[in-house]
């Protein structure tokens, strides 16, 4: 029998990428993190939410190394991200040993909200911007 965190990501990615993520990604002021696939080596859109920070862009995953768009940052960690309608290149990094809790509390409430609510692996990612 699968652990509740697996049948929690499976539950919640089965949400995302049918349902909110297609939406979300109509919105023209939603931010959305451009990775190249890992096996496709096309383009994927997903929504995200955080906060610009100087030259930086913060967010947390909620399921880490799980997400599909974490995979592709370790693949290849050059992404685009789409802030308030403009497109920018950028380098991700996974900072494993950054407080994703405590990162939640310095984001936009509503997203982080969500991303600790249903989060299972926590994982906070910064993006340095071009």
């Amino acid at each position: 029998m699968a652990n509740r965190r697996d049948v929690q990501h499976r539950l919640v990615t089965a949400f995302q990428r049918n349902i909110g993520n297609p939406i979300l990604r109509r919105l023209g002021a939603q931010t959305l993190l451009e990775t190249t696939g890992r096996v496709s080596g096309a383009p994927r859109h997903t929504p995200i939410g955080g906060r610009r920070v100087g030259n930086s862009f913060w967010f947390v995953s909620e399921f880490g190394e799980r997400s599909q768009y974490v995979r592709n940052i370790l693949a290849d960690n050059r992404v685009r991200l789409r802030l308030h309608g403009h497109w920018h290149t950028g380098t991700a990094h996974l900072v494993p040993d950054d407080d994703a809790r405590a990162r939640l509390k310095e984001l936009p409430r509503a997203n982080s909200a969500v991303v600790g609510a249903v989060g299972t692996d926590l994982l906070t990612v910064r993006i340095d911007l071009d």
